[in-house]
């Protein structure tokens, strides 16, 4: 299959979607469009330059990520994700998924996408980007998901910075990579989940300080990442690696 753009969909809350939304919308320096779906409930986060790759919807529910991949055929790529032991939740012009270890994602039509947006450096000078999807997987799922997810793309894996990373290595242009963590064995989570992960480089102090002035909350600063909670409860880490690569320095 050929994955031609990467979207992330922050999937918040409806108390908490306003919120979320305004926050999302600072500090990736992106404008929401205009509502869409019948209940008004997904926006695009438009950047000032190059294309769209981050997206919100109003969801009941905790607040989750979601990933959609972009194809040039949903229903033959369909087929190849069940082959590969997704199980389909919906199948309209767009298909949901949930992967072997129950992770939700979509296959969309591809839309023209090409131009992956620049980094964003904030008000304290701290640049980041939102480049990479991190999947959370419990130990006895893993190798089904490394499986999986490097068939459905086609993006090879290799070992990432500890023992616990796979990384499946994007294509040049790619808004956002995929990166595979094992949870430890004190973690309870049954089902692959997912968290954004922006990169930093030498900043992730600088931007976790921005972050906090606009309303989100540091949880653990005791990694070489630090992890956050945004406005509406969703956890993400802001990483040393370099905001242009993606790789680490």
């Amino acid at each position: 299959m050929t994955v031609t753009w990467t979207t992330a969909f922050i999937d918040l809350p409806g108390p908490a979607h306003a919120a979320g939304r305004a926050f999302w919308c600072a500090v990736t320096a992106t404008t929401p469009s205009e509502p869409r779906g019948d209940e008004g409930q997904f926006a695009t986060l438009l950047p000032p330059a190059g294309d769209a790759f981050l997206r919100v919807q109003r969801l009941e529910g905790p607040p989750r990520i979601h990933l959609d991949l972009h194809v040039d055929d949903v229903t033959v790529q369909a087929r190849r994700a069940r082959s590969l032991g997704a199980r389909v939740l919906l199948h309209q012009e767009h298909v949901v998924l949930a992967s072997p270890g129950g992770f939700v994602h979509c296959l969309v039509p591809d839309a023209g996408e090409q131009v992956r947006p620049d980094p964003v450096t904030g008000p304290r000078g701290g640049t980041a980007q939102v480049d990479q999807v991190c999947l959370d997987v419990p130990p006895a799922l893993l190798p089904r998901e490394v499986a999986y997810w490097t068939a459905l793309t086609g993006w090879p894996a290799r070992a990432g910075s500890r023992p616990e990373f796979t990384v499946l290595d994007r294509p040049p242009g790619m808004p956002l990579r995929l990166m595979l963590q094992e949870l430890g064995a004190q973690d309870a989570r049954t089902a692959t989940s997912a968290h954004l992960d922006l990169a930093c480089g030498p900043d992730v102090g600088v931007v976790a300080d921005e972050h906090r002035a606009r309303g989100a909350r540091v949880v653990d600063d005791g990694h070489p990442w630090v992890v956050v909670r945004d406005p509406a409860g969703l956890d993400y880490c802001l990483t040393p690696r370099d905001p242009w690569t993606g790789l680490v320095g």
